[in-house]
């Protein structure tokens, strides 16, 4: 299969302004592509977070409205499908908001798309969760090739297999050269709690397990490890999964599924333990119930057919990123601080309802 380029290229990426897009679009950048168009309506980023480029332009609008959609290039080559309502727990909370922002979306897109002929490939960002076994008793590494099953979690679990379905259908039947990049869960630079609008629900801020320990280690606070902190988890750098995604736009086979993934099994109690080592926090964990609504509690992903067929593995430690990751917290601190300081109010009245 010929490699595609991306100097010179036309490139979309639907998410853009993200943790995961923005870190995706630098990294784009280095390839020399004439131009990346981000599509971002800021429901869970920060506008500062686009790059300053000229070859960068940002559309501020949901990828849903039909006047975002007008705006769109006719001209691309790669498109990046990273829109998201970010993640589990807010789906579960606002389930309709999870199908605009993540089933809509992907099938908004693919219709607007069907009929570039200029198109190489089209990455749609999935998830490992939706595929991974419902476990707690000892996991095994989850495969491409893993069944489906009919009981999952979550609306957005729901949505992300969802989406992996539109784009089989798209591309068998008008030939959308999509290809499916199974997320773990990413870490790194760049994500902000609190970043973007309020969504009804504490995790709002709270939202992934690496930034929230590493800002309350910082803060000398307990960690809030659930059940024993026996879940586990596959992380991976946000670096390593921007080089898995353009893995996927140059070399990934239409029509075909790729693990982004380190491949290495962390506890999130291990992880607690590292962060506090790596912070000095000198205050103990602190032990909470388990949640009630997850039951793939332990997973992590293949990486064999990443690597053999489209030559990608993650390089970056767990301990190396998150090194990286609190520097980066502790030199963003205000920032983080000012996005958080947004949804203090509303998380207030929550809790004394």
């Amino acid at each position: 299969m010929t490699e595609v380029s991306l100097a010179g290229a036309h490139v979309l990426v639907v998410g853009g302004a993200g943790f995961v897009g923005s870190n995706l679009v630098r990294a784009l950048l280095e390839h020399g592509p004439e131009r990346i168009v981000v599509v971002d309506n800021l429901l869970s980023s920060e506008r500062e977070n686009v790059p300053d480029d000229p070859a960068v332009s940002l559309i501020e609008g949901s990828i849903t409205d039909d006047a975002t959609l007008e705006r769109l290039p006719h001209d691309l080559d790669v498109v990046f499908q990273l829109a998201t309502y970010h993640g589990n727990q807010s789906s579960m909370v606002d389930p309709l908001a999870d199908h605009e922002h993540n089933t809509l979306s992907t099938l908004r897109l693919y219709e607007a798309l069907k009929d570039l002929t200029s198109l190489d490939r089209v990455v749609y960002a999935s998830a490992g969760c939706t595929v991974a076994e419902k476990t707690f008793d000892g996991a095994e590494a989850t495969t491409e090739d893993a069944p489906v099953s009919l009981w999952l979690d979550s609306p957005y679990q729901i949505s992300k297999i969802i989406g992996e379905y539109y784009s089989n259908y798209y591309f068998s039947r008008h030939g959308l050269p999509t290809v499916k990049a199974r997320f773990q869960n990413v870490y790194g630079p760049g994500e902000v709690l609190g970043a973007g609008r309020w969504r009804g629900t504490v995790n709002t801020v709270w939202r992934n397990v690496v930034p929230t320990f590493i800002y309350k280690a910082l803060h000398h606070e307990a960690l809030p490890v659930e059940n024993g902190g026996i879940a586990t988890r596959d992380f991976i750098y946000v670096g390593d999964m921007a080089q898995g995604l353009i893995a996927c736009a140059t070399r990934g086979e239409p029509g075909g599924v790729y693990n982004l993934a380190s491949g290495a099994e962390t506890s999130i109690r291990s992880l607690a333990e590292l962060i506090n080592e790596l912070t000095d926090n000198p205050t103990p964990i602190a032990l909470t119930p388990a949640r009630d609504w997850d039951h793939s509690g332990q997973r992590y992903g293949a990486t064999d057919k990443a690597r053999s067929e489209i030559g990608f593995s993650a390089a970056t430690s767990l301990r190396e990123g998150l090194e990286r990751t609190i520097a980066w917290t502790r030199e963003n601190l205000d920032w983080i601080e000012r996005c958080i300081a947004k949804h203090s109010q509303r998380m207030q009245e929550l809790r004394a309802a």
